[in-house]
């Protein structure tokens, strides 16, 4: 029974881990697959717009081919006064349309007439063209309904392309009348975006473009002078749908769908176009019944609208694909390899985890016994710092006590007892003045040794603690200072915003000597030749500078070997409670800012700091 009951909860515990295993496979290996899935559709769509981007430029290179050709043939006609039939179709035939130009029918000629030229042209063209010669048919203008101007069509090369346009006037429509009015009047390439409509041939989608003809030598500067001096013009038909299959048929990718919409002259950006609108072309093929707006909105697809300029009118084109038709069989397969790849890999990483999950275990309990010894000496060491700290503490201040209390015997007993010899001295030397000149002398030598010792004695005196002190830190800086000027001969300021700042002695005592270990080292150090020390009082807090214009020192000075003095200023200040900082750069002087509060207490820091530790 017992063992039974030791088993049971263990396989318990392992079906749930086995469980969040293959949970945590399936999701990755699903993560694979979309990345793979989206990495090759980001690719296919760039693929797909860069050979978007090719055809429409290609369809715009076919456009700009065809308008030199109706440059071309303008041309011929401004360079000659008369051209005949003949010579244009000499002209056109020397071209070569179907071989340099697919999708170009024919070139053409329209004469500008009114209704009095009417008659006498249309009997003129049936006198020197009967029917017949040169493949025309008999010359007539139509529709024959009579309007106020003509452009009728008097050459059309080669006429096989379109025998029923010969002798009609193009100008019977009036949008292309309106198109043929701005042409003359601008001198630019007409087009108004309408198919031709082509008799016989529903099939084809044939389109046109015209160049305004002007007189030979007549100016054409003004429109006024366009106007005066327009004869007709020349123009090209050209089958849409063979354009633009040729420019698709340069495509590596088949099954393209071309839908191409006139969007008049002005767009400069791809328009929101109604669903009903029909296009002018459409590329679609017996596999792809779905309306022309349907690949912008379905996932299958992948869609391409850009804009083509066709001379002065823009074409908005619609390019769409089967994504399926731009991926490769590997692009198929990869997703699911992909998967496979992502969900083999973290079950055996899983597997492995499951495997050191034990180990693992056991090294975090060594680690937590570790980090807890290490913390333990951690808090032992820093309890030893602040012992060290309060020990150091306590001797500078049994220091600074035992000075106070040497520098007050020598003052009250040897100071006095020098002082009583000094006066017996100076009374002997008095009664032996006139009386014994040798005793006299002795006497006066003994009084000059008697001052030096005192004023050695001042020394020691003012060294172990200066009696200044008990006048006030302000004093004490203030006879620092005086006592530096006269010694090292450096001008030195003293700046102070209060009087009388009241502070502890150990506080003013503190202070004092860091002024005093400052100067020391400018003193030996620096060679400063000014030297300013400042002394304020904000609130609750005092604060001193003292600032030289010497050498300067580097910041990681305090750090050099052997070198206290500023280790000890700023084991004084923390001791206060205060702050500590250098600001100094070589070649620019040093200066040395201590501030600490009013009520500081250099022996209540160190406890409290060592209880914040303890607990």
């Amino acid at each position: 029974m017992s063992s039974t009951a030791g088993e049971h909860p263990l396989s318990a515990e392992k079906r749930p881990l086995w469980l969040l295993g293959f949970v945590m496979s399936t999701m990755v290996g699903l993560l694979f697959y979309m990345a793979a899935s989206l990495s090759i559709e980001n690719d296919a769509s760039e693929l797909f717009n860069n050979l978007a981007r090719n055809t429409q430029k290609s369809i715009e290179s076919r456009v700009k081919s065809y308008a030199n050709l109706l440059r071309g043939t303008a041309s011929l006609f401004h360079a000659n006064e008369h051209v005949s039939r003949e010579q244009f179709h000499r002209y056109v035939a020397n071209i070569a349309l179907q071989q340099n130009y697919p999708g170009v029918m024919n070139l053409n000629y329209s004469q500008e007439l009114d209704e009095t030229q009417r008659a006498a042209f249309e009997a003129a063209m049936q006198r020197d063209y009967p029917p017949g010669r040169d493949g025309y048919p008999a010359f007539a203008v139509h529709p024959p309904a009579p309007r106020a101007h003509y452009s009728v069509l008097m050459y059309i090369e080669p006429i096989a392309s379109a025998p029923e346009k010969y002798g009609y006037d193009i100008a019977s429509r009036p949008l292309i009348a309106e198109m043929l009015a701005q042409s003359r009047d601008s001198g630019n390439i007409s087009n108004s975006g309408v198919p031709v409509p082509m008799e016989g041939r529903p099939q084809l989608t044939g389109m046109a473009m015209r160049l305004p003809v002007y007189r030979f030598g007549m100016p054409v500067d003004t429109v006024e002078q366009r106007r005066a001096a327009y004869q007709g013009s020349v123009g090209i038909g050209y089958d849409l749908v063979t354009m633009m299959r040729s420019a698709l048929a340069d495509m590596p990718v088949r099954n393209v769908r071309l839908t191409l919409f006139d969007i008049g002259p002005q767009a400069r950006t791809p328009l929101d176009l109604p669903h009903d609108m029909r296009p002018i072309f459409d590329s679609t093929t017996a596999g792809m019944h779905a309306p022309w707006w349907l690949p912008d909105n379905s996932g299958r697809y992948l869609s391409s609208t850009m804009l083509i300029e066709h001379n002065s009118r823009v074409w908005q084109a619609l390019f769409s694909v089967r994504k399926s038709d731009l991926y490769t069989r590997f692009d198929v397969f990869l997703p699911w390899l992909a998967l496979l790849i992502g969900f083999a890999s973290t079950m055996l990483l899983y597997m492995l985890f499951h495997t050191l999950a034990s180990s693992r275990r056991r090294a975090i309990q060594m680690a937590n016994g570790m980090t807890e010894e290490l913390r333990a000496s951690q808090i032992r060491l820093q309890l030893s710092h602040q012992k060290l700290r309060r020990l150091a503490a306590h001797a500078d201040q049994i220091k600074e006590e035992e000075r106070k209390r040497i520098a007050r015997e020598i003052h009250d007993d040897l100071g006095q007892n020098l002082l009583v010899l000094r006066i017996d001295a100076d009374m002997l030397a008095s009664r032996t003045q006139r009386r014994h000149p040798r005793l006299n002398a002795r006497a006066r030598s003994t009084l000059e040794q008697i001052d030096a010792t005192i004023k050695s004695v001042r020394q020691i005196i003012n060294d172990l603690r200066p009696t200044v002190l008990d006048l006030g830190v302000n004093a004490a800086v203030e006879w620092q200072v005086a006592q530096f000027r006269q010694r090292t001969g450096i001008a030195c300021e003293v700046s102070e915003s209060h009087d009388d700042i009241c502070l502890s002695d150990q506080c003013a005592t503190a202070l004092f000597r860091i002024l005093q270990e400052s100067l020391s080292n400018i003193s030996q150090h620096a060679h400063a030749s000014r030297v300013q020390v400042k002394l304020e009082k904000c609130r609750d807090t005092v604060s001193m500078s003292i600032s030289d214009n010497g050498v300067g020192a580097a910041i990681d000075g305090r750090n050099k070997l052997g070198s206290f003095g500023l280790v000890g200023i700023e084991e004084r200040i923390k001791l206060l409670g205060g702050t500590f900082y250098i600001e100094s750069s070589p070649g620019a002087g040093m200066s040395v800012h201590v501030s600490v509060p009013l009520g500081a207490d250099a022996t209540a820091f160190p406890y409290q700091e060592e209880s914040r530790v303890s607990n």
